[in-house]
């Protein structure tokens, strides 16, 4: 039976096709941990790396091997010692951290070299690249505990992982770094895929995990997976977790994230590598399917504030001239200044939209949604219509309508659905201009 359906596959297709423009030669470091080969993903995950690479995505590929060396460790009767959640690598770890990333590697070139037929690893030509890109220094003894042959990131060669990712190969990196004097020390997964993003000022940086993501509610097992998460909300749950020493710790991901976008890394992810093709989910659907910290500067994008009005009403003045928006006065702009977003540059607001609810309706109004033309085109009108469905849903609302004569496309590209304008909650139907015949959308949040 086919299984491919024209009105669903061709309008999906579609939809990813902006995703494939926008992602055309950025830079991902995926970080993928020893438990997914463990768990049999190795294959699957393979493929859908190999499609990102299709598509001119430079890819750096940083594996781990905790499950690995355990095994390595318990069949030659050693002790498996951390401290922190830090392994202490001694002589007989060392050895087996060794075997581990050598027999891992050679199973990710082996899956990346496929190319049989009738599969998605059909004519995919992938040339992967490792070496000595990172440069170590040992953690020495703290609290008492010397940590032997681990080691951290002193210094990545962003030259030559440039070079090479440029060249058109896959980097892959074991989590080894190697110091001037010939010494070989263990790292962690986590801190070299952070420190290679930050150095290479990546565009992404993607996890593979054993936890879904973050929660919207991290005390409710049942509570959906937040989405997108802004950093400074991800700086203030970090802070009232526990010390994160496992991989299924809330937190052992999350601190990683938070360090990158500190350093200019504007995007990282947290997948749940049991989800069959996340990866690919996660990049080319809106929403996703882990988390994604944002590094959101509140003098981009933030809530208006009194001192606002004058340029909002500079930026509106136009489209109100054209009869794009409806006329709004000082006063009423003033009264409503708390239900504002803006987006700022230089003291300069080039963005901005309201958010009028209806709680008895359960619904909101999101208006008065304006980019300067000099701006437009390049995603600030989703970033605040983002950010309004956040409000809108932290206010307990179910769902948001617009109403608009010029725009309905851009709406119905994101969500909308065009209803009567019967629709309307009492409140605002009462409001409503039927010579203007504005068209009403709503979408479900």
């Amino acid at each position: 039976m086919d299984l491919v359906f024209p009105h669903t596959f061709v309008p999906w297709f579609r939809s990813v096709a902006p995703y494939i423009h926008a992602y055309r030669g950025e830079t991902f470091v995926v970080g993928m941990p020893g438990e997914l080969v463990a768990a049999g993903k190795l294959n699957n995950f393979v493929q859908d790396l190999a499609i990102l690479h299709a598509m001119g995505i430079k890819i750096v590929l940083v594996h781990g091997f905790r499950p690995q060396v355990n095994e390595q460790l318990r069949a030659k009767g050693h002790e498996s010692r951390h401290f922190n959640g830090v392994r202490i690598t001694d002589a007989v770890a060392l050895d087996c951290a060794q075997e581990a990333a050598g027999q891992l590697r050679f199973e990710i070139e082996a899956a990346i070299s496929q190319g049989l037929p009738n599969t998605p690893m059909a004519n995919a030509t992938m040339r992967v690249v490792s070496g000595n890109f990172l440069t170590a220094k040992p953690i020495g003894i703290i609290n008492g505990i010397d940590f032997q042959h681990s080691g951290t990131v002193r210094r990545v060669d962003t030259a030559g992982i440039q070079n090479a990712i440029n060249s058109g190969a896959i980097v892959l990196l074991s989590p080894f770094g190697f110091s001037p004097t010939g010494e070989a020390f263990n790292l962690a997964m986590e801190e070299v895929a952070t420190s290679v993003a930050i150095a290479l000022q990546a565009d992404k940086l993607i996890f593979l995990t054993e936890i879904p993501g973050i929660r919207e509610n991290p005390d409710d097992l049942e509570s959906p997976i937040d989405t997108e998460l802004a950093l400074a909300d991800a700086e203030k749950l970090l802070k009232r977790l526990p010390p994160a020493a496992l991989p299924t710790d809330l937190g052992f991901y999350l601190q990683h994230c938070v360090k990158a976008c500190r350093a200019g890394v504007e995007r990282s992810h947290i997948l749940p590598f049991a989800a069959d093709g996340a990866l690919l989910m996660e990049v080319y659907t809106h929403d996703g399917i882990g988390t994604m910290l944002v590094d959101e500067k509140l003098e981009e994008l933030r809530e208006a504030g009194p001192d606002d009005v004058g340029g909002i009403l500079a930026l509106i003045e136009p489209f109100e001239k054209d009869g794009t928006l409806v006329k709004r006065d000082r006063t009423e702009i003033e009264r409503d200044i708390e239900q504002y977003t803006i987006i700022e540059h230089d003291g300069v607001i080039f963005g901005c939209a309201a958010l009028h609810p209806y709680p008895e309706a359960r619904t909101a109004e999101m208006a008065a949604l304006t980019i300067s033309p000099q701006v437009q085109g390049q995603g600030d009108g989703e970033r605040i219509l983002k950010r309004i469905e956040l409000r809108a849903k932290a206010a307990g609302m179910e769902s948001l309508f617009v109403l608009t004569t010029r725009t309905m496309h851009w709406f119905i590209k994101r969500g909308f659905q065009v209803v009567d304008p019967d629709w309307l909650p009492e409140a605002r139907k009462r409001k409503y201009n039927w010579d203007r015949r504005s068209q009403v959308l709503v979408k479900k949040l």
